[in-house]
């Protein structure tokens, strides 16, 4: 059963009321919360560097991790990128409208696969440096032994997120 439960502002993510009594959270809250809290504020200076250029942070990503790969079909990539093919449809539209994007028949009647145009490798050469500086921005706030930390405390929760 699907309900809606009605958004209120503040800290997101509370635990519901009983008798009015907050419900028990786990120490240090709602960890999807944490996780989107701190990707909203990174995905921010990507996208503020980035705009100058006229991608969001989304679309250099797909862009970039095409860059240098053959015809990939849309449910690999998606794969590739942690996402649901209908979402990576939505998201490829737009790169796909404007040019930097390519869709082809895939290996087989049922796929397409996605490819950079010419168009697409010229974007992501003349994005690269905008990104970098997106890039060094949020590591220079980290410090270098918190960027190393939080890679590796994120390669090691996908891999064990994959197994559930």
């Amino acid at each position: 059963m699907h309900f809606r439960v009605p958004r209120r502002g503040g800290r997101g993510y509370l635990p519901a009321m009983r008798n009015d009594k907050p419900l028990p959270m786990p120490e240090g809250g709602c960890t999807c919360f944490q996780i989107r809290r701190a990707a909203r504020k990174v995905t921010a200076i990507y996208d503020r560097h980035l705009a100058e250029v006229g991608l969001t942070v989304t679309q250099w990503g797909l862009l970039a991790n095409l860059a240098g790969k053959p015809p990939m079909p849309i449910g690999a990539f998606a794969e590739v990128m942690a996402m649901d093919r209908t979402t990576l449809t939505r998201n490829i539209k737009p790169l796909v409208a404007s040019g930097l994007i390519a869709l082809s028949p895939g290996p087989d009647r049922r796929t397409r696969a996605l490819a950079l145009t010419p168009e697409g490798k010229a974007m992501v050469r003349r994005a690269y440096p905008t990104w970098r500086a997106a890039e060094m921005e949020v590591r220079d706030a980290l410090g270098m032994k918190t960027t190393v930390a939080l890679h590796d405390t994120l390669r090691t929760s996908m891999a064990l997120l994959d197994a559930v």
